[in-house]
């Protein structure tokens, strides 16, 4: 390789780390705050339910269920927000937003309401599941054929009657920063009232 093509090939990589580290935010040296329950006084469930809900709403989540008796309020699944979706806030941090660009992913949020005494306590939990679809078996050296019945040109998903059987939706566990985010943002409307 000659000098100019050496020095192309050093600034292509010099920019590519860097959009890297902008991306990440040199997450693994910062500690975020991680926020459980929140109480906030001189708040009454029903209040704490109409402003949990619309806090949900205005970040795109659907309710699926609301008992004001119970004080528990259920998102339906709703699936990451990817890259090119900049105006969603249900997805959190750069490693989240990657994942859901790479999997199907859907998040559910279940707030948990509760009167003590002159205060309402809001929990929070918010599910995160992947879609899991089996592979079929590879009958030659084409990898586009592992999932469906696609060609070289055109990549369909096209599943047989095994596949959608063994197709499964399975747990990743909770997201930490969504939930953060929502109990902040409740907080803070309950607390601006």
């Amino acid at each position: 390789m000659n000098g100019r093509k050496m020095k192309k090939v050093k600034s292509l990589l010099f920019s590519t780390c860097m959009l890297l580290l902008s991306l990440t935010g040199c997450a693994g040296s910062q500690q975020h705050e991680t926020v459980r329950q929140i109480c906030t006084p001189d708040t009454n469930k029903a209040e704490a339910m109409q402003i949990a809900e619309d806090v949900l709403g205005k970040m795109n989540f659907t309710i699926d269920k609301a008992d004001a008796e119970l004080g528990i309020i259920r998102s339906k699944p709703l699936q990451g927000a990817q890259f090119f979706e900049f105006w969603r806030k249900d997805t959190i941090g750069a490693y989240n937003r990657a994942e859901a660009n790479l999997h199907s992913i859907r998040k559910i949020v279940e707030l948990d309401i509760k009167q003590q005494d002159q205060q309402s306590c809001i929990g929070c939990v918010v599910e995160v599941q992947r879609l899991s679809i089996p592979e079929r078996r590879v009958t030659g050296w084409r990898a586009y054929e592992m999932f469906s019945e696609s060609d070289s040109s055109t990549q369909r998903l096209q599943l047989d009657p095994k596949q959608k059987m063994a197709m499964a939706w399975v747990n990743l566990g909770q997201d930490d920063k969504l939930r953060t985010v929502i109990l902040k943002r409740i907080e803070k409307r309950l607390k601006g009232k």
